[in-house]
C-alpha cells in the first residue's frame, strides 16, 4: 500500500509540475498577442503612457485608419498572390525532387544532403546584391512572379528534405502494384504517391506560406513601386521618422497577423499530424 501511495503521490506531483510548466508556456506565448489586441484599441498617448493598462476609451477607428493608410486593400492582394505563387512552385518542384531522391539510389547522396543543408542555412544577404543587379538588368524589378522564384529557390531545400521522408515512408509495394496494373510512372506519382503524402504537402504549404507572408527583406528590395508593395512592407512604412501613431500601428499589426492565426487554428490538427509524420523516417 505504501508503495502504491508513494507512486500515486509522485505521479500527482509530476502531473502538477507539467500543468504548471504548460500554463507558463501558454502565458508566455499568448501574452504578446493579448498585449497587441489591447493596445490596438487604445489611443497613441495612452499606449506611450502605460502599454499594460486597459483602454479607457475603445478606438475602433485605429483599424479603419490602418487599413486606409497602409493601403491593405492592395497590399493584401499582392501578398496573397506572392504567397500563392510561392506555395504552388515550391510544392510542385519539391515534391518531384523529393520523389526522385526517395525512390532512386543517388551515389552522391551525402553531397546532395550537404548542399541542401548549406542552402537552407546560407543567409540571403550573401546573394542579395548579385540577384538585384541581375534582375534589374533583366527588367524583373517589381515583378511578383520573379520574387516568387527567389522564394522558391530559398525554401525548396527545406521542402525537399521534409517531403523526402514522407515518400520514404510509403511502401514500394504500392508503386509496384500500380505499375503492374498498367499505370505509368507519372500516373503513379500523381494518382498514387501524391494523395498518400498529402499531409506532408499541406505541412510544407503552411510553413512556406507563413514564411512568404512575413518575409520583408526580399520584398522591400525587389518590389519598390507603391502598387507592388506587400502587406508587411506597407506596415513598416506606417512608422514615421520622428513620431508614430502606435494605436494605428498596433491595429495594422493585428490585421496582418489575424489571417495567419485563423488559418493555423483551422488547420492545426493536420499541421501537427504532418510534422509528426515527417519525423518518422529520414
Amino acid at each position: 500500500m505504501r508503495l502504491v501511495e508513494r507512486r500515486l503521490v509522485e505521479s500527482t506531483a509530476t502531473l502538477t509540475i507539467t500543468y504548471v510548466v504548460l500554463a507558463v508556456a501558454v502565458f508566455v506565448a499568448l501574452f504578446p498577442i493579448a498585449l497587441l489586441v489591447l493596445n490596438s484599441l487604445k489611443p497613441a498617448a495612452a499606449i506611450v503612457q502605460n502599454p499594460l493598462s486597459l483602454p479607457e476609451t475603445i478606438r475602433w477607428d485605429n483599424f479603419s485608419r490602418a487599413w486606409k493608410d497602409a493601403r491593405f486593400g492592395q497590399t493584401f492582394l499582392n501578398s496573397a498572390l506572392l504567397t500563392a505563387l510561392t506555395i504552388v512552385l515550391v510544392c510542385s518542384t519539391a515534391s518531384l525532387t523529393a520523389y526522385v531522391l526517395a525512390r532512386h539510389k543517388v551515389k552522391s547522396w551525402k553531397i546532395v544532403t550537404f548542399y541542401l543543408l548549406a542552402t537552407t542555412t546560407a543567409p540571403i544577404q550573401l546573394f542579395l546584391f548579385p540577384l538585384y543587379f541581375g534582375f534589374a538588368r533583366l527588367g524583373l524589378i517589381n515583378n511578383v512572379f520573379a520574387v516568387s522564384l527567389i522564394y522558391t529557390a530559398i525554401y525548396s531545400p527545406f521542402a525537399v528534405m521534409l517531403l523526402r521522408t514522407y515518400f520514404l515512408a510509403v511502401p514500394r509495394e504500392i508503386e509496384e502494384a500500380a505499375i503492374v496494373d498498367g499505370a505509368s510512372h507519372w500516373q503513379v506519382f500523381t494518382r498514387v504517391m501524391l494523395p498518400l503524402v498529402s499531409p506532408g504537402i499541406l505541412t510544407v504549404a503552411l510553413i512556406i506560406g507563413l514564411y512568404s507572408w512575413n518575409e520583408f527583406l526580399i520584398a522591400t528590395t525587389f518590389l519598390q513601386k507603391a502598387d507592388r508593395l506587400t502587406a508587411v512592407v506597407s506596415f513598416f512604412l506606417l512608422s514615421g521618422q520622428y513620431s508614430s501613431d502606435w494605436g494605428e500601428i498596433m491595429a495594422a499589426a493585428l490585421i496582418i497577423v489575424l489571417p495567419v492565426v485563423v488559418l493555423f487554428v483551422a488547420l492545426q490538427r493536420r499541421f501537427i499530424e504532418g510534422i509528426a509524420g515527417g519525423s518518422v523516417k529520414g
